[in-house]
């Protein structure tokens, strides 16, 4: 599964703070659940999506328009449902909803997650292929009307059994993102000036179409729509990121604060992504809204336009720094040396401090491998946020923590890293999630061991018995200081 990202984070957020709305149920076409008639009205439909949902959510106000507009689209085919889960909470309870909203797919009864996007036209988008079968054999009568029928179709033109069989199976894998047809009769292909066989993609954006006419497998039929389904060069949002990251492919990503710098882009960028089309996506994004990925990114906040490439998987930056202004010679050699394979990941990193000996040891990224993978000793290392409360309230304990370790057993070292001003080097072997993250790296083998106790004294100095290398028990003085960092450290939700 793919980890989230930094970026998709900033957007959503952007986007519901400017998100008002309410849960009206006036003149809606959403149906409005309860205990006591949920059974009666989902378990018998062939097909309905219910989001479970509370009121003072700001991800269910921001959704309830879209939800409603899907809805009104929907109401002919197929239902769209709620439940308030502040009144209904036992039927949320069964169906094991843990957070807000909750969307799932129920067909005579039985349920999925939905995955697609919370715009209505993705809502209804995923719903309209939910209630296809994976794939739809199609003839003269239906075949113009099914090539527009989404955003994205893929049609098979093939009788041959094995060409058929890999469509099928890529259909089935599939189902939830595309829309797919076949078509068996050799004459209709070549009126629709399709090989016989041969996989074609429809698209409402770029150049409306591409062809696989050769090697036809389930493999190649992926590869294929992987590298055809997302536009040449587009901007990106919320509602368009999860497509990105359903590529699997690196994340091109170009920074504009104006129109004049956009268009600049356009004519830059475009010819090049035609170029590495299939190897990376490339996207352009408004710099005034988030100008933070951008430093994120190893970019220069205020300094556009500018390019860095992504991967969604890793996390591993490449920017392209140390030019005055972005121009098409520069872009074009800095994605040859990508491509080579030889360009060095950018780790963002602060300053490494002068003096490192006390017994809390700091970590910056560029020492990271220096300290924490260490394999001489164990480290047990705490990821943290200078504004995180949680942390602040971790504090003191993993300051008396370390300077019992330091007295007790010099094999063993507490360390900290400020995770708002260093990346996660690829080979930590983790990925940031929240704040605090512990983790613990035992010595000889670097085995990374997640912490997942309480945040007390007394449960620290017990993961460090069962995890280190010779088992060492600390015993920690006990004081009023102890006691103190001791409560503070026992709410452990994490942020």
């Amino acid at each position: 599964m793919v980890k989230k990202s930094f970026l998709f984070g900033a957007i959503a957020t952007t986007l519901t703070a400017l998100t008002q709305t309410v849960f009206a149920d006036v003149d809606s076409n959403v149906i409005s659940l309860t205990e006591k008639n949920f059974d009666s009205k989902v378990l018998g439909e062939d097909l309905m999506l219910v989001e479970f949902y509370a009121p003072w959510c700001g991800h269910c106000k921001a959704l309830a328009p879209e939800y409603e507009i899907a809805a009104t689209q929907l109401k002919e085919t197929l239902p769209l449902a709620k439940v308030d889960c502040t009144e209904n909470q036992d039927v949320c309870s069964k169906y094991g909803v843990r957070g807000y909203p909750t969307l799932k797919v129920f067909r005579k009864g039985e349920t999925s997650d939905y995955k697609g996007s919370r715009k209505a036209d993705g809502i209804v988008s995923y719903m309209k292929k939910q209630a296809l079968p994976a794939i739809s054999q199609l003839d003269a009568s239906n075949l113009t009307d099914f090539t527009t029928s989404d955003r994205i179709v893929v049609i098979g033109y093939t009788s041959d059994e094995a060409s058929k069989q890999a469509i099928t199976e890529v259909a089935e894998k599939l189902r939830d993102d595309y829309v797919f047809g076949l078509v068996t009769d050799e004459a209709l292909a070549k009126e629709n000036k399709a090989e016989f066989p041969s996989i074609v993609l429809y698209k409402q954006f770029d150049e409306g179409r591409n062809d696989l006419n050769k090697d036809i497998t389930a493999e190649s039929i992926q590869s294929f729509i992987k590298a055809n389904s997302v536009p040449l060069f587009d901007g990106i949002d919320a509602s368009t990121f999860p497509t990105y990251v359903e590529s699997g492919l690196p994340l091109a990503f170009a920074f504009y604060e104006n129109d004049e710098q956009k268009a600049l882009l356009d004519s830059i960028v475009t010819p090049l992504a035609k170029d590495y089309k299939g190897k990376v996506n490339f996207v352009s994004i408004d710099a005034t809204k988030f100008g933070g990925h951008a430093k994120i990114l190893g970019l220069q906040e205020g300094q556009y336009p500018a390019f860095a490439i992504q991967h969604l998987t890793s996390g591993a930056k490449y920017p392209l720094r140390d030019v005055k202004s972005l121009t098409a010679d520069n872009l074009k050699e800095f994605l040859k040396e990508y491509n080579s394979g030889n360009m060095k990941a950018y780790l963002r990193s602060a300053v490494a401090p002068e003096q490192n000996d006390g017994p809390v040891k700091v970590v910056v990224a560029n020492e990271f491998k220096d300290i924490v993978l260490d394999d001489k000793k164990d480290v047990f290392l705490e990821v943290y946020a200078p504004w995180c409360g949680h942390c602040k309230r971790l504090a003191p304990t993993w300051e008396q923590l370390g300077q019992a370790v330091a007295e007790q057993d010099s094999n063993i070292v507490i360390a900290k890293m400020d995770g708002t001003e260093n990346d996660i080097p690829e080979e930590a072997g983790f990925e940031l999630e929240g704040f605090p993250t512990l983790k613990f790296f035992k010595a000889g083998t670097n085995e990374v061991v997640d912490y997942d106790g309480d945040r007390s004294m007394e449960d620290l100095v017990d993961f460090i018995s069962k995890n280190s290398a010779k088992n060492t028990k600390i015993v920690i003085k006990e004081d009023e200081g102890a006691k103190e960092g001791d409560k503070a450290s026992n709410d452990h939700d994490e942020l």
